[in-house]
């Protein structure tokens, strides 16, 4: 079934309005009378539709707003910003795994260089990379996608979470997996969050990285070299999992 990104109060319109972008994204698909659809605000509610050619109208269809009774994790990814398609990517993978806020770094070396009148407009772009990821993947939620920060901002907003740094150190840290089953219970939402902080194809500079492990826990992310995407994925995939398994072991098993 298409879905269509709404504002939250078309939701409970007799008529929703979908806006301008979700109204070509329809024009696009060319829909059949009777055919189905799914509008969502991103913010956890949902409502089905069905297109009348007659009118050319979405007409509710079924229950009115339907919203998400699951628990959301409190997931950060703080990401030094890749070249080219692969920070798409990585947005992407972080929307579908259900991050909450997506934080792009700037570190010493980082190859992208974003000026500062440029932030307001990438960031833009990258909103729409997740949304569009959300829509795909039936994702209820789309995180928070921030301006790109420099490394010292980003460390300073790490430190108001429980960060695992993809590091290597000496002597070599402990996996990401049991760093985190040890870390105790993940918060609630809206009383904390966990993060996960990916450095640069260059990886940190000395200095950096002795900054970032004043807030982070240094964690290895297995013994071969990955691609600064590739780490993002499988960081934010472990944490993920071991968040949601306590969230479902507390409420009595998944949902």
């Amino acid at each position: 079934m298409h879905r269509l990104l709404v504002r939250t109060d078309a939701l409970s319109e007799a008529r929703p309005s979908i806006g301008a972008a979700a109204e070509r994204h329809l024009r696009v698909l060319r829909p059949r009378d009777g055919e189905e659809f799914e509008l969502f605000d991103g913010r956890g509610s949902v409502r089905r539709v069905r297109y009348a050619a007659a009118s050319g109208e979405l007409v509710p269809d079924g229950p009115a707003v339907r919203a998400d009774d699951s628990v959301r994790i409190p997931l950060v990814l703080f990401a030094c910003v890749a070249k080219g398609s692969r920070w798409d990517w990585t947005i992407e993978k972080a929307t579908e795994l259900g991050v909450s806020r997506i934080v792009p770094v700037v570190s010493e070396r980082t190859i992208v260089r974003i000026e500062p009148g440029a932030k307001a407009a990438k960031r833009e772009r990258w909103a729409r990379v997740a949304e569009d990821a959300a829509r795909q993947s039936d994702a209820l939620w789309i995180p928070e996608v921030m301006e790109a920060v420099d490394f010292g901002s980003a460390v300073e907003m790490a430190s108001a979470t429980r960060c695992f740094a993809g590091a290597i150190t000496t002597p070599p840290p402990q996996g990401i997996l049991p760093a985190a089953l040890a870390a105790g219970s993940p918060p609630a939402w809206g009383e904390g969050e966990w993060s996960a902080f990916i450095g640069p194809e260059g990886d940190f500079t000395p200095d950096e990285l002795s900054r970032l492990l004043e807030v982070a826990t240094p964690v290895s992310l297995g013994r071969t070299v990955l691609r600064t995407e590739t780490a993002a994925v499988y960081a934010l995939s472990v944490l993920a999992a071991v968040m949601s398994g306590r969230v479902a072991e507390a409420e009595g098993g998944f949902r």
